[in-house]
């Protein structure tokens, strides 16, 4: 996505509802707004994604999303 989650627009939220994401764990280091790094219908599918584009999964937390309201 390569989208901060709080900053997609309400059409894509919805979008993503019950999809799962993943996140970058902040750290002092990482920038405060996190951006989604992944999406897929299970937490495993945003596991292979990260790992297909050589990212490191344990940095990464992985959210169901529900209903935006």
């Amino acid at each position: 996505m390569g989208k901060p989650l709080d900053a997609l627009p309400l059409a894509e939220r919805v979008a993503l509802t019950g999809k799962w994401i993943a996140l970058e764990i902040y750290t002092p280091e990482t920038l405060p707004l996190r951006i989604i790094e992944a999406v897929g219908d299970s937490a495993r599918d945003c596991l292979h994604t990260l790992r297909g584009r050589g990212m490191d999964p344990l940095r990464f937390e992985f959210l169901l999303l529900p209903a935006a309201y």
